[in-house]
């Protein structure tokens, strides 16, 4: 099966891919894109803590937003812009250059285009969905501020994400993390210069936090794509030669969709989630989503690892080496379960070390530890679940992680609406979701265990060749 690539054709970045120990590659590549997606959660993270101390209904006002800013960066960067890594990775794995340069200009089309549907769906439907998430009043007033600002630039955010995914697929993680890493400190003076004014800079509000991330994912955008039209990239775009052809759209488009759904179904249990804790009140629903946060953090650090996951998947699938691509894979499961877990269980010890960061009120903070309590323990099998989902979408099968993330949203807002309809309190709704990540990670690992990426599932897994692997 390894034959069917002349390895010596190929570029020294992509043979490292084929050749190296995968142990030391997956943490070299990954560590650096640890680095840009903590960079990246990190400006969410400063933006928040800002914003907390202009009081609860802004803070809840960012509560009522989040979900939808998570829904377009996790399509922007997870679904479309794996999508985007895998086919170029695959490309460049299967030796094909200059179909890989042909896919970056169509990726960046679909990228400008998706940027402005979800402005045009944001500044239409936000006043509609944040009423019905439970928003009132100032908090609705304040939602409303900061998403009409944050989705105005949605192609901003779109283009950033999907430059950074081209320049991953091409197996450079280090280019994003610079990019990112520099982007956010930038951030940090920034954010509260522009929310609270100094001089002869005035004081924006929440509608600065909303400026300066924008200001952010422009500059980055700029910087990215510097480097991708320059001598040291490893892709050469002709924008002269373009000539946009259905069949590269249309791989890109599959494999971005499909993940969009298990993206969508992530947002949607979330917001549904928000709904039904705001059925205790604007302090509970500040202190679910400044809780549900540290979930969110854990999606950048598994997207971290996952990444250059769908580099080595999608570059050994594209050379013909199956069983490389799996080992690699359940060396990722392995490490990022570690990593979240850790992270879980420490949440679930000293609740108060994270949530006190972004507000005092008691209530806030007595919903934010049911929360961290109940669901903090089982965070491990959402790394699990997560980083096989990227795994999958390097193998270009998604149709299993899907399904289970939809499992997931179905667990968690049935499980939820069974505790308000009983009469249970907020720790019930949390413990639904606690059980909904479980879900999530069982139907994942038994897809990739029982060999979905390669045809139906069977037990035990059977090569291509009749044989039962060893």
């Amino acid at each position: 099966m390894s034959g069917r690539v002349d390895r010596d054709r190929l570029d020294p970045r992509t043979r490292r891919l084929l050749e190296a120990p995968i142990v030391p590659t997956l943490l070299r590549l990954g560590a650096p894109n640890v680095l840009i997606m903590l960079a990246q959660a990190a400006v969410g993270l400063i933006e928040t803590f800002f914003v907390g101390k202009l009081g609860t209904d802004a803070l809840a006002g960012m509560a009522l937003v989040f979900p939808a800013v998570m829904l377009m960066q996790t399509i922007s960067a997870g679904a479309f812009g794996g999508a985007i890594a895998s086919v170029i990775a695959r490309a460049l794995g299967g030796g094909r250059r200059a179909e890989a340069d042909v896919l970056v200009l169509h990726a960046l089309a679909i990228a400008v285009a998706l940027g402005l549907i979800f402005t045009a769906v944001a500044l239409g439907g936000g006043r509609w969905l944040y009423m019905r998430m439970g928003g009132t009043q100032g908090a609705l007033t304040a939602a409303l501020t900061y998403s009409n600002l944050v989705f105005a630039g949605a192609v901003l955010v779109w283009i950033f994400n999907s430059l950074s995914a081209i320049i991953r697929g091409a197996g450079n993680m280090t280019v994003p993390a610079v990019v990112s890493c520099t982007g956010s400190v930038v951030l940090i003076p920034l954010s509260p210069l522009l929310i609270f004014g100094w001089g002869p800079v005035p004081a924006l509000g929440i509608a600065g936090g909303a400026v300066a991330l924008l200001a952010y994912y422009l500059l980055g955008s700029i910087a990215m794509a510097a480097y991708l039209w320059s001598p040291g990239s490893l892709l050469r775009p002709a924008i002269s030669q373009l000539r946009f052809r259905w069949a590269q759209f249309r791989e890109i488009l599959r494999l971005g969709a499909v993940g969009a759904i298990s993206a969508a179904a992530t947002n949607v249990t979330i917001a549904i989630a928000t709904a039904q804790v705001g059925e205790f009140g604007t302090a509970a629903i500040a202190g679910y989503g400044t809780a549900a946060r540290l979930e969110y953090l854990l999606i950048p650090l598994v997207f971290g690892l996952g990444s250059p996951l769908v580099a080595i998947v999608g570059t050994c699938i594209g050379a013909g080496m199956r069983e490389r691509a799996l080992h690699a894979t359940w060396v990722g499961a392995a490490i990022a379960f570690l990593m979240t877990e850790l992270i879980g269980l420490a949440a679930a010890l000293w609740p108060n070390a994270w949530l006190a960061l972004f507000a005092s009120d008691p209530a806030m903070l007595q919903a934010g530890t049911y929360y961290l309590h109940a669901v903090g323990p089982l965070y491990g099998f959402f790394g699990v679940g997560l980083v096989l989902y990227f795994a999958s979408q390097g193998a270009g099968r998604l149709s299993w992680p899907v399904l289970g993330n939809l499992a997931r949203l179905g667990v968690a807002a049935l499980g939820g609406a069974a505790a308000l309809r009983w009469g249970h309190g907020l720790t019930q709704i949390f413990l639904a979701q606690g059980a909904a990540l479980v879900i999530y990670a069982l139907v994942n690992v038994a897809a990739v265990a029982g060999g979905a990426w390669f045809g139906p599932i069977g037990w035990p897994r059977v090569q291509m060749d009749g044989r039962v692997p060893s």
